[in-house]
């Protein structure tokens, strides 16, 4: 099982080195599946609009619901949310290379979102890349079983990650 996570603590880091990534992979024409994220701001708000980009080639889905200045509860749209699960599910079909997910977020703790998707993909022997904060450290861990393995969140801790399972599987 190739199950690899990355975590940080500044914020949108984590969204900028897996979109990096799977770039820098689908330029080597590897195949890919998943998602990721990239949030842009919004004028005249602090909040900011998250997208996330399905890969490996689109569409972009916008997975935030405006919910005023004022608010403070979790923004995410479960409905766009499940739209790219879907579009994701389909990307399984292909075989791909990689399953990259931007966040084991507030949905896969809870058992729904990309969880059973990132089940699917390891049963299938797909390696599997995402990000995990410290709010779902605690629910990745026990989905994951102890066998994920937290790599240096940089370009070269990606790279090194990757590169040793295609040398294995070769």
């Amino acid at each position: 099982m190739a199950l690899a996570f990355v975590r940080t603590t500044e914020r949108g880091l984590t969204d900028r080195l897996l979109w990096e990534f799977a770039d820098r992979l689908q330029e080597r024409g590897f195949n890919l599946a998943g998602v990721v994220q990239t949030n842009s701001d919004r004028p005249g708000s602090h909040h900011c609009d998250m997208d996330v980009r399905v890969l490996p080639a689109g569409p972009v889905i916008r997975i935030n619901q405006v919910l005023g200045e004022e608010s403070r509860g979790c923004r995410l749209n479960p409905v766009a949310l499940e739209e790219a699960v879907a579009l994701v599910e389909a990307g399984l079909e292909r075989s791909p290379d990689i399953l990259i997910i931007n966040k084991f977020g507030k949905h896969e703790a809870e058992g729904r979102g990309f969880r059973p998707l990132i089940a699917e993909a390891l049963a299938r022997d797909i390696p599997v890349l995402l990000g995990v904060n410290a709010l779902n450290s605690q629910a990745f861990e026990e989905f994951s079983g102890g066998y994920a393995k937290e790599i240096a969140a940089n370009a070269e801790g990606l790279a090194a990650w990757y590169g040793c399972l295609q040398r294995l599987s070769a």
